[in-house]
């Protein structure tokens, strides 16, 4: 069969967006329309026609409706090979019709969940007979055609408009349907399992948008989001400008997780997943002013998350630089109208901002398999860093240093933050070694000799004094770091030799 025209088809759905408009085309069709409960009374209430699936049965619905297309004459109807003479007369000896077309979507399991409701209330959106129903049509593929996304509406009318649905589509639509009830079945599982590392691991994410290419042109690349996803850009709607593209939403993510760790209103500049300028201040355009100062040249071109709405003032300072996407939890009107001359420019709206300590899973692909862990929310209290130099901090350094160490986390490993007040001055990211880090960011740091204690971060231990002579060589007064190398007490006499004080955080922040 090539070419399949459903004589029956069962329509029992939650969400009843295009349902009228679908049933409407089958019954101009000729289709005989089944159906069960509220979807039932809504065609009605259309002025369709329609059989409900306990007159069908000869049976009511019973448990509350947690039976009621558990049937053979529903099931039998839909699972029968009609190229099968022996199924075809068993249909006959019980007097089963075929039901050759399903239109099925599920109880709102995610949606129940992400609205906080009670456990018992969950469990109950958990549906049996939808999945059911979906598995046996798409096994079916062959004779019955399954739909589970009212997007396929007008796919289903345009076929049967042209003679009937090909083996194509309905190979397609069954693909489709599986992957439906495995994404479902996984965000339960998810939401029963209390691991960190589960097993198996289930992943179920729905693309959102295909992106024109990859890191590079030669590269196909999607965006995906999961159903129960934490806030972020995966959740957020662009206002504005070109395309975004792989590279755009990586960086937006990377800057978006940075300024959320922030209580104050904070400005990160990111480029290439790494900050070149971040600032915390008083307002988001001061914090503005401050980050794209902190690197001008490397700013040009980077991509900018705040943690505030985009008000008129800040809005000014963003247009004064070319940028290539802004990211934030809203835009007022008047940082629209002049953000919006550049037409060009992508603008980012969060729903809101990720919390910063939200669980997820940080998943990575290795040849053959992926490598997964619990992404780093850990925090330290500053109040318990020990300080093991002859010096401590000072009120004034040990605000730089909290700044600091908050920003390092964000940056590729080896990592070196260098601040004034709480400005980055110079950035060290992704260095094979750390003093080579410390290089790079006293270069930078140099350009700046001015606006505090001159303090600097490492996001993990440094293993020789190196780093401490080439930082105080720079003119770093005050160093954090976690501790814990076999050399500590060497670099704890280099900071003593040139007055720095140190303090041990006694966490590593490696992000690779």
């Amino acid at each position: 069969m090539s070419l399949l025209r459903p004589a029956r088809a069962l329509l029992s759905v939650s969400d009843k967006t295009g349902l009228v408009d679908l049933a409407t085309a089958l019954a101009r069709h000729g289709v005989e329309l089944i159906s069960t409960g509220g979807t039932a009374t809504a065609l009605r209430d259309a002025g369709l026609e329609v059989q409900d699936v306990a007159t069908l049965t000869g049976q009511p619905e019973i448990l509350d409706g947690r039976v009621k297309t558990l049937q053979p004459k529903i099931h039998g109807g839909i699972l029968a090979r009609r190229d099968d003479p022996a199924h075809m007369a068993t249909l006959a000896e019980h007097g089963i019709a075929p039901i050759d077309l399903v239109v099925v979507n599920l109880y709102p399991f995610a949606a129940t969940v992400a609205s906080g409701a009670d456990f018992a209330t969950c469990i109950e959106n958990i549906d049996i007979g939808g999945p059911a129903m979906i598995r046996a049509s798409a096994k079916n593929h062959g004779h019955v055609a399954i739909v589970t996304d009212p997007a396929d509406y007008a796919r289903i009318d345009e076929a049967l408009a042209a003679g009937g649905i090909d083996k194509d589509l309905r190979l397609e639509l069954a693909r489709k349907a599986f992957a439906h009830t495995a994404a479902y079945d996984a965000a339960i599982a998810n939401w029963l399992g209390a691991a960190d590392l589960p097993d198996p691991l289930l992943v179920a994410a729905r693309r959102v948008q295909n992106l024109r290419y990859g890191e590079n042109p030669h590269q196909a690349a999607a965006l995906y989001r999961f159903e129960q996803g934490r806030p972020g850009v995966a959740s957020s709607r662009q206002l504005q400008g070109k395309e975004l593209s792989y590279n755009n939403l990586q960086d937006a993510d990377a800057a978006v997780e940075l300024v959320a760790s922030f209580a104050r209103p904070a400005v990160a500049v990111i480029k290439h997943t790494n900050p070149c300028g971040v600032a915390v201040a008083d307002t988001a355009a001061e914090a503005w002013r401050r980050a794209s100062a902190a690197d001008p040249v490397s700013a040009f071109g980077g991509i900018v998350a705040s943690n505030r709405a985009v008000d008129a003032p800040t809005a000014e300072g963003l247009a004064s630089l070319f940028l290539e996407v802004v990211v934030a939890p809203g835009f007022a009107d008047d940082a629209l109208l002049l953000l919006g001359a550049k037409s060009n420019l992508r603008l980012i709206a969060l729903d809101r901002l990720p919390a910063p300590g939200d669980a997820m899973l940080d998943i990575k692909s290795v040849a053959g398999g992926l490598l997964v862990q619990v992404r780093d929310t850990a925090t330290s209290d500053p109040d318990g860093w020990a300080c093991p130099t002859a010096r401590a901090p000072s009120a004034a350094e040990r605000a730089g240093l909290v700044f600091a160490w908050q920003v390092v986390r964000h940056v590729r490993s080896n990592a070196i933050v260098m601040a004034r007040g709480e400005t980055t001055v110079g950035i060290g990211a992704g260095q094979t070694s750390r003093v080579g880090a410390v290089e790079l960011a006293a270069r930078q740091a140099a350009a700046h000799p001015s606006g505090g204690p001159l303090v600097l971060a490492s996001d993990a231990f440094f293993p020789f004094a190196d780093g401490i002579e080439r930082a105080a060589a720079s003119g770093v007064t005050a160093v954090v770091q976690p501790g814990g190398s076999m050399r500590d007490a060497e670099v704890i006499q280099a900071c003593n030799q040139h007055g720095i004080a140190m303090l041990f955080t006694g966490r590593r922040h490696f992000r690779h």
